[in-house]
């Protein structure tokens, strides 16, 4: 039997995948005590993709997010997500900028990181992990994992081993982001990977897109798995990781031992829904197996993005079309893994292709980046004859006339005229114009108003009391005043 850990993704992944990162401080706040006495091993807080979504599109400043919540959770260590070398926008982003923000998340009270690259890096990973170091922080080495002729066994112990030689990785990390490992392939990999850890503990995080992630889990224990990535139940399943509440108990019921005070997950859960409900945004999911999930695997979070691309073209009737595109732009490509950016690149590709009705007619610049090899080499060969026009393209030269440059953190500082390092991170993520519409909005809520207004909890009151089939609603009942 075994002790397993749980690492908490109610407010990254969990709101990542079925939220589009648009979770703000004030919806996480009131339930922090909670998450922050369950007991958990670690709290995923923030990746670089929820800042920016925080500043265009929520007008809040994701340090004071940051900043309050990290406050609001003293007990417990909390993390933050890296890519080794594409944290700001999808492009390739200069070496001093990635050390930058690695410096300010530890500043503002990260204190564990799991950094990733999905054509492994190594050397940019390890960089990072280093500059983590300098505050003491913990540091999971992330295996992006994808089904492909390529990324067998061997392939994923060469980078554990890799990994794990460096004094700076404390973990692995396992990352299905498509949800696609069942037993039998976890028979053979998970011995390939514990082989190559040098001991170090192996984490396991699976997006329930299949169904089958629960179980999953559960599989992995005897295989040497001890760390369990989980979100509250209205956070979880879905496109989402399975949840803490079904996957505690599974282990408890299976002998296996954990830290966790069940007694938290109930309010949280009913925070978490009552907030989704009133903001509009999906809780309590749940998918059916399919087996074109397996072939695209495109992570859950990015189907939403293709859905809302296909939206303005009014072409939603083609959005299984586009699900098989991906899979074949995916092969065309080299099998690049499906996390951000590629799930993005990829899947962008695919739309284009169906969209303009004529295959690879607009290629975007990324892509261009990508066969150049300026994220890194390529898992498999690149389809020649895609790759023709991929070089052929409109734009091409211009992107191979202007590699990536690597300035120095002085040089960043006096381009963007800043020598505070976080205004500097804003700054190259976002436009001034948004900036400033961030900075009108005001300090930071921290409470969500719909979920605060004690008129509008009266009337969710009143309205149950409307559905009940022995109450007749009569105009006096519902005098309610609705002024704030």
């Amino acid at each position: 039997m075994a002790h397993i850990e749980f690492l908490d993704e109610t407010i990254r992944d969990g709101q990542q995948s079925l939220w589009g990162m648009r979770l703000q401080a004030g919806m996480a706040l009131p339930a922090a005590s909670w998450l922050d006495r369950t007991g958990f091993r670690v709290i995923d807080l923030t990746g670089s993709n929820h800042f920016e979504v925080l500043i265009r599109h929520c007008r809040e400043d994701p340090w004071a997010m940051m900043d309050a919540l990290v406050e609001a959770m003293p007990r417990t260590t909390l993390r933050s997500g890296m890519r080794s070398n594409a944290s700001v926008t999808f492009k390739t982003t200069p070496d001093a900028l990635m050390d930058a923000w690695m410096r300010q998340l530890n500043v503002h009270g990260a204190r564990s990181f799991w950094i990733y690259d999905v054509l492994f890096n190594i050397d940019k990973m390890l960089r990072l992990a280093k500059v983590a170091k300098e505050f003491g922080s913990e540091v999971a080495g992330a295996l992006m994992f994808t089904l492909s002729p390529v990324h067998d066994d061997a392939y994923y112990a060469d980078k554990v081993d890799k990994l794990s030689v460096s004094d700076d990785i404390d973990t692995i990390l396992l990352y299905d982001t498509a949800g696609v490992l069942e037993k039998e392939r976890l028979t053979t990999l998970l011995p390939a990977i514990v082989a190559k850890a040098r001991g170090k503990k192996i984490e396991f995080h699976s997006n329930n897109i299949l169904g089958q992630s629960g179980k999953a889990y559960l599989d992995s224990i005897p295989l040497g798995v001890t760390i369990l990535h989980t979100a509250s139940r209205p956070m979880a399943n879905g496109p989402s990781v399975p949840s803490t509440e079904s996957v505690a108990a599974n282990v408890e019921l299976l002998g296996h031992t954990h830290s966790l005070d069940s007694r938290m997950f109930a309010p949280v859960a009913e925070h978490f829904e009552k907030v989704g409900k009133a903001a509009g945004f999906l809780v309590n999911q749940h998918n059916e197996y399919n087996v074109l999930s397996t072939l695209h695997q495109i992570p859950g979070g990015m189907v939403g993005t293709l859905k809302a691309q296909l939206a303005q073209h009014n072409m939603m009737d083609k959005f299984d079309e586009v699900l098989r595109e991906t899979a074949i732009v995916r092969r065309e490509l080299g099998y690049p893994g499906m996390a951000t950016p590629f799930s993005q690149l990829v899947g962008i590709q695919s739309v284009l292709n169906i969209v303009k009705g004529e295959r690879y007619a607009i290629i975007p610049d990324e892509i261009i980046e990508y066969a150049a090899g300026y994220y890194g080499e390529p898992v498999a060969p690149i389809d020649p004859d895609v790759l023709d026009r991929i070089m052929s393209s409109s734009n091409a030269k211009t992107v191979l006339d202007n590699p990536p440059e690597q300035p120095t953190i002085e040089e960043l500082r006096q381009r963007y005229g800043t020598t505070s390092d976080d205004e500097l991170i804003l700054r190259a993520l976002m436009p001034e114009a948004d900036l400033r519409k961030m900075r009108e909005a005001g300090p930071l809520k921290r409470t969500y108003p719909l979920m605060s207004s004690p008129e509008l909890e009266q009337v969710s009151k009143l309205m149950k009391i409307a559905n009940s089939p022995v109450v007749k609603l009569t105009t006096a009942t519902m005098s309610v005043s609705l002024r704030k």
